[in-house]
């Protein structure tokens, strides 16, 4: 079978079930697709705002927190960007990058027993410090790393 139409299949797949389980009632769209969803997080346009909505007005330094990034992002549209915590009890972790126009850039919550790693891309418009904020135990950390973007990625 083709690569493309087997991922087609199965796409295909959970938007069929998605639906039959919508319109039999047993989840609303809205529910399903923002669970969890802090508009308020995200909107923030300043680190302080976006963390004060985040419940992390004022995390802890932790140095159980890795961040695996580029020192230099030769394209600032696709900046890879992993964290890992060592803190016991991580319920979530969040990803900010200090002069977009919306700090937060991602935010995931970890389920008990689960490995608290995340990766992903973020985009970045200019050279920042990128920050990793981990709840673990009700508590908020954070580390740092500085990102040298050379093209940006925010309209840059």
């Amino acid at each position: 079978m083709d690569r493309n139409r087997r991922e087609v299949m199965k796409a295909g797949g959970g938007a069929a079930l998605f639906a039959v389980l919508a319109a039999a009632g047993l989840i609303r769209p809205g529910e399903a697709l923002a669970n969890g969803w802090n508009k308020a997080a995200f909107e923030g346009k300043t680190m302080p705002e976006a963390l004060k909505a985040l419940g992390a007005a004022n995390p802890a330094n932790s140095t159980d927190i890795t961040m695996k990034a580029p020192d230099i992002a030769e394209n600032g549209a696709v900046v890879p960007v992993g964290v890992e915590s060592k803190i016991a009890g991580t319920e979530s972790i969040a990803i900010f990058v200090d002069k977009n126009p919306s700090p937060l850039a991602a935010s995931f919550d970890i389920p008990s027993g689960t490995e608290p790693s995340v990766t992903t891309r973020v985009k970045m418009g200019q050279t920042s410090d990128v920050y990793a904020v981990v709840k673990a135990n009700g508590k908020f950390f954070i580390a740092k790393k500085e990102i040298k973007v050379t093209l940006g990625g925010c309209g840059g």
